[in-house]
């Protein structure tokens, strides 16, 4: 399971320099393939290459490239923002594609999101599961629910449907997650499914 880690200003270039280039934030499937085909493995290589080289690449995506390369983010911070979701994720030191290994190790991500939610207080309607597959593409399948899910063993039910629904695989896959979203505080069972049964 990943674990959280506290980098200061002066890790900070060394930590994005080594970090792969498929865990930068706004890098999806398509873009990681293609910087992986221009020879872009890692935070190091992208630093490398000039912003017209990204712009010429990337279109007006390079320059935030560019400069996340760098370190550069100019957005604010907002410390306060609601949380819009709940998610958890394994990689595999070996792939695999049968699906009760899948299922096995789908659970501690589903015990850290169950956790968080119950921690913070709050429920959610719409379960996703993520897979990464060896090649770097990913596929997710996602279920809302008319009501907040009751318990684990629901959200244990719908991610197993969800996983089930993804096979037969091509590939081999070599990260799993989960994720809650639609979050909400919660109202009372019995409101919330008198609710429910008046639409």
């Amino acid at each position: 399971m990943p674990r959280r880690a506290v980098i200061t200003p002066a890790m900070g270039p060394g930590f994005i320099e080594a970090l792969p280039i498929g865990q930068f934030r706004g890098v999806g499937p398509a873009t990681e393939a293609k910087m992986r085909r221009l020879g872009i493995q890692t935070g190091a290589d992208l630093k490398a290459r000039s912003v017209d080289e990204l712009r010429a690449a990337f279109g007006s995506a390079g320059e935030y490239h560019y400069q996340v390369a760098r370190g550069i983010d100019d957005r604010p911070v907002r410390p306060h923002r609601e949380r819009k979701s709940i998610g958890a994720e394994t990689t595999f030191s070996e792939d695999t594609s049968e699906y009760a290994v899948l299922a096995e190790r789908l659970q501690p991500c589903l015990d850290k999101v169950w956790a968080v939610a119950t921690a913070k207080a709050v429920v959610a309607r719409t379960v996703t599961v993520k897979l990464k597959f060896s090649d770097f593409a990913q596929i997710t399948r996602a279920h809302s629910l008319p009501i907040a899910l009751a318990d684990r063993a629901t959200l244990e039910m719908v991610s197993l449907s969800l996983l089930r629904e993804a096979f037969p695989l091509r590939r081999s896959v070599r990260l799993i997650g989960a994720a809650l979203s639609s979050l909400q505080a919660p109202l009372n069972a019995d409101r919330e499914q008198q609710l429910y049964l008046s639409l």
